[in-house]
């Protein structure tokens, strides 16, 4: 098997300077209010990727990250669905993006409700190890778990790696959920999900 991954997960962690723990990546349950919480997948990861393209620039500890948080928040809100289309998150993304002078573009792989009308998992693998390969973090939007059990449904995660040539067809991804790196099969999602959901990696300048 063959592993496509970003070049420094470490970027990613962040340490709580009161409790010594570490996490990786940013955390929803940061938020300040009971909604944020609930709803805050889709900020979280959008902070993820900001932190990625920025990484070397800040120390990494909790309390910057939740400031960062709720920063991005503004830009980044969820509607009563959350932010439930791969569209949603571009557009709050790219004007988070303006607000900072960034010049923002997107890629999107979507995986319909309608199985007929989905990509095939080596269609899915190639959109998400281009952008891995060029170290450039996966925004994903499951909208159904099906039978991967590490996955939330109606959830944000971020895509931190890829392998690839499995024989009996699995295709582990890296993602990063609630602080913590996460395992889960791509091919098992994409074969039992029932409402889909889709993938987005943005290029920042």
């Amino acid at each position: 098997m063959k592993k496509i991954s970003l070049s420094n997960i470490d970027a990613f962690k962040i340490s709580d300077n009161d409790t010594n723990e570490v996490f990786y990546g940013c955390c929803q349950d940061w938020f300040g209010t009971g909604w944020q919480r609930l709803a805050g997948c889709g900020p979280s990861v959008a902070c993820n990727i900001f932190m990625y393209h920025r990484r070397g620039e800040h120390t990494r500890n909790k309390s910057a990250c939740a400031a960062m948080m709720e920063e991005v928040w503004k830009y980044v809100t969820p509607t009563k669905r959350g932010i439930h289309t791969v569209e949603m998150l571009c557009e709050r993304v790219t004007a988070y993006g303006a607000s900072k002078g960034m010049t923002i573009s997107s890629a999107r792989c979507e995986v319909p409700e309608n199985r007929s009308l989905r990509p095939s998992p080596e269609e899915v693998a190639s959109f998400l190890t281009d952008a891995l390969s060029r170290d450039i973090p996966v925004a994903f939007l499951n909208l159904c778990n099906g039978q991967e059990k590490n996955l939330d449904e109606w959830h944000w995660v971020t895509v931190a790696a890829i392998e690839t040539g499995d024989p009996e067809g699995r295709l582990p991804l890296c993602i990063l959920d609630r602080g913590r790196i996460v395992k889960i099969d791509l091919a098992l999602w994409l074969g039992t999900t029932s409402h889909g959901g889709g993938f987005v990696h943005f290029s920042i300048t």
